[in-house]
């Protein structure tokens, strides 16, 4: 257009932005920016409302702030527009207040760009007093805004309010309807998500989400229901979304710790397209079946294809050492993640490297290694400590592990319990008497524990 001595005019600079944004081009959106400039049109408003657009949508929160923020009278799109692409809620508050001390009434978009950024349980005090808002408002019955409540309740944890929200929406859509699944998944309801998976297939919703997907793929895993997961596989399969990324990712951990390493095998290998994701879930999947050395060679294909490894990646290779007994491998491995990857081990990467050293007796090892962490051992580093002590018979040992666990967790009995086994299985019975007395003084009861796992179709 430019070479054949045509100008642009505003509408043609905001289509083009609106191109640019949709196929998350920044480096063309900046070049418009500036060719906006050079041609006059940096005060129109056309213009300016595109640009603030393209701006929220490719990220750059700022320049959109700074083209908004020289606008004389900004109409309700681009309120809208800029609180959708800001980066922090504190700022949203702020441009919700100057909006409606300009005199601009917020209608249902603000408030679902508004909340999209809530997802801490710190700030639930703040998500209610935006949904009471909305409810003095008449905004709360908008599908919409409805969805984001229930987006926003689940992220902070507050399932009960998003049920409430989910329930007094007169058509609630897939987005909701993945919302309230994908949290109650999240937060380890995993029978309560499936139920609601169940019920959303009843009422006939089409085009499923992969995010839901691998949310329910996450909960037939949890709860080792290979039937269901079965189903939704098929389910995914229909939708021909099987091969997503979070999809098939999901697809391996479900396989995995349904005890079927197999069809995880094959679900990765039908898959296409891969990212780091899908390839740790596979050697997490393969080592935690005791497959050690098809985990650590899955890793070496893993290289070859040219994939970065992550702290998951590491935390996969120790767990597949621990299953598998795989000693100097695992040191080799906790190794090399700093001096091949500059990844500093986090308290999972020592919880395995611990329990590794007990697994072969080398306790000495173990607590040296604890002694020598950058960060403060929690309790799943001393309880990996404790085990090893439990597995080999080292009361003195299991005795220093044991203490720094009750004073990390003075609630819990476990600990006490498994020391004081170790004392009755040392024969230093007086020592397992004054154990076993402190947890009856301090009411502490072991809980009888219940699980099950499918065999068929029975439990």
């Amino acid at each position: 257009m430019r070479a054949s001595d045509a100008e642009p005019d505003n509408f043609t600079f905001a289509c083009a932005l609106r191109t640019s944004s949709d196929k998350a081009d920044r480096a063309t959106a900046k070049a418009l920016h500036c060719a906006v400039v050079a041609s006059g049109f940096g005060g129109d408003h056309v213009v300016n409302s595109a640009l603030v657009s393209a701006y929220s949508k490719l990220g750059f929160a700022g320049d959109a702030r700074r083209v908004f923020d020289a606008l004389s009278e900004p109409d309700l799109v681009l309120w809208n527009s800029v609180m959708s692409g800001i980066g922090f809620w504190r700022e949203g508050l702020e441009l919700l207040k100057k909006m409606r001390y300009s005199g601009e009434n917020p209608d249902g978009y603000t408030v679902v760009a508004l909340l999209s950024w809530f997802g801490d349980p710190g700030l639930l005090g703040i998500g209610r007093a935006i949904h009471g808002f909305c409810s003095k408002s008449g905004l709360n019955g908008s599908d919409h805004v409805s969805s984001a409540l229930v987006s926003m309740y689940s992220r902070c944890g507050c399932l009960n309010s998003a049920y409430q929200v989910f329930v007094s929406s007169s058509r609630p859509d897939l987005v909701t309807w993945s919302a309230l699944i994908t949290g109650f998944s999240r937060s380890g309801l995993h029978k309560e998500a499936m139920a609601l998976f169940e019920e959303m297939n009843v009422a006939s919703l089409r085009t499923p989400d992969p995010v839901l997907i691998a949310s329910v793929l996450s909960s037939c895993a949890q709860l080792a229901s290979i039937r269901q997961g079965r189903e939704v596989h098929g389910y995914a399969f229909r939708w021909c979304i099987d091969e997503e990324v979070s999809v098939s990712s999901a697809l391996i951990s479900m396989y995995s710790k349904c005890g079927l390493p197999e069809l995880a095998l094959d679900v990765f290998k039908s898959t296409c397209e891969r990212n780091v994701i899908t390839h740790n879930s596979l050697i997490y999947g393969l080592g935690s079946n005791g497959f050690g050395i098809k985990a650590i060679n899955a890793f070496h294909d893993m290289l070859i294809e040219g994939f970065r490894p992550d702290e998951a990646t590491f935390s996969a290779l120790l767990c597949a050492c621990c299953h598998s007994r795989l000693i100097k491998e695992g040191q080799a491995f906790f190794t090399m993640m700093g001096r091949d990857f500059d990844i500093n081990p986090q308290r999972d990467h020592y919880v395995y490297m611990v329990r590794l050293l007990g697994t072969v007796g080398e306790l000495e090892a173990a607590y040296e290694l604890i002694q020598t962490m950058p960060i403060a051992p929690d309790s799943g580093v001393w309880g990996a400590l404790l085990w090893g002590c439990s597995f080999n018979g080292n009361s003195e040992m299991g005795e220093i592990a044991a203490r720094n666990l009750i004073e990390i967790e003075p609630e819990k009995p476990a600990y006490r319990v498994m020391l004081s086994n170790m004392y009755a299985t040392d024969h230093a019975w007086p020592n397992a008497e004054i154990v076993r007395e402190r947890n009856i003084v301090v009411s502490l009861k072991k809980k009888p524990g219940l699980s099950w796992i499918e065999c068929g179709t029975s439990r």
